[in-house]
């Protein structure tokens, strides 16, 4: 009797190991119906949640750098002395009087000025920032086992702007010695404005590649659980290209071109006054690739063996950096920019699946 009862029981508990074995849906064996790899496609939506982080400027003016000021207007030299310094009587008083009609000082009479600031310098409050943007997304998945899986995350590179933060100023300040000394120096001292970054909608766009993988554990049981949740942690790389600045931005740079290049030729005056050089300054942007560790959780819902919803949200902590170069052939390059921009996005996956 004891021997019947074991011989059931151990039937019943058997039964279950049984079923598995026959059916092909819960098999993990290839060749038995367990799928071991699905596709799915759906939106994408993607957070940047970084904030702007502050350009520094390099340009070809060495810091302390002498240069010849040339010919400038004697109102231009009264707008840019320094307040609270102290300026000979004389020389003020001839300075006055060409102002009044509107005479300029000639380069015979201007003399040169030692430069400061403008060699490199930082600007608080600007910056770069990604724009949310919504593409299709396609992801690839790999299961080893019923729990872990491959996945591969893509999609429809998405054309991404990149909004601006603040305005960018040049600290100028430099020591004057017109007319030769004979009447004393002059402190000049300014903030030259260069760009307004959020005046022109946004101050740039580029092309976003932003492949990753990720090693997944599934929660559940094919063939159990409809609903089974995941977690997944993994890389990401980005890559961008067909990056492109505001026109008016543009503007803005090749002016600021010109500016530094006319210093380099002798004509320091002309760079306060926003008068052209001799240069055809060339604005180039570009952006360094990067790799990001990115971590998901998320879930599937079976319709049956073969199709499937699915949604998760991902963070990916991004960062590059931004490069904005102001070059001319005969001076080379003027100007030099960087920026890091913090993207750290969340990326937010909707779609449908279908296993094979």
């Amino acid at each position: 009797m004891k021997k019947t009862l074991l011989c059931v029981a151990t039937s019943i508990a058997a039964l279950p190991m049984l079923t598995h074995a026959d059916s092909p849906y819960f098999s993990l064996h290839d060749g038995d119906g367990f799928k071991r790899f699905s596709v799915s496609v759906g939106a994408l939506h993607v957070m940047p949640q970084g904030k702007a982080q502050p350009f520094r400027v390099n340009t070809s003016v060495k810091e302390s750098e002498t240069a010849k000021v040339g010919d400038i207007k004697a109102q231009t030299v009264l707008d840019n002395i320094k307040p609270g310094s102290s300026v000979n009587p004389l020389l003020k008083a001839t300075l006055d009087g060409l102002a009044l009609i509107n005479a300029d000082v000639p380069s015979a009479l201007s003399g040169t000025a030692e430069i400061r600031g403008l060699s490199q310098w930082d600007n608080p409050g600007t910056g770069l920032e990604a724009d949310d943007v919504t593409t299709l997304g396609i992801m690839t998945n790999y299961f080893f086992t019923d729990n872990i899986s491959f996945e591969m995350k893509a999609g429809i590179p998405p054309k991404v702007d990149l909004q601006g933060k603040g305005k960018i100023y040049a600290p100028f300040s430099a020591t004057a010695t017109p007319m030769g000394g004979a009447l004393g120096n002059l402190e000049l001292e300014n903030d030259i404005f260069i760009t307004d970054l959020e005046a022109y909608g946004p101050a740039a766009s580029a092309r976003a590649w932003t492949p990753a993988f990720e090693f997944q554990y599934h929660f559940g049981k094919i063939g159990v659980n409809k609903f089974r949740p995941y977690v997944g942690v993994g890389m990401m790389y980005a890559y961008f290209n067909e990056l492109e600045i505001n026109p008016q931005t543009e503007k803005d740079l090749i002016a600021a071109g010109h500016m530094i290049a006319n210093i380099k030729e002798g004509n320091a005056g002309a760079s306060l006054e926003g008068k052209k050089s001799s240069a055809n300054p060339k604005v180039k942007l570009e952006a360094t690739d990067a790799f990001a560790p990115i971590a998901t959780v998320g879930f599937t819902y079976d319709f049956n063996d073969k199709w499937f919803a699915v949604g998760s949200v991902s963070y990916a902590h991004l960062k590059n950096e931004t490069t904005i170069t102001v070059k001319d052939a005969t001076h080379g390059e003027l100007i030099k920019s960087t920026a890091d921009i913090e993207i750290n996005p969340i990326l937010a996956y909707a779609g449908v699946g279908y296993r094979f």
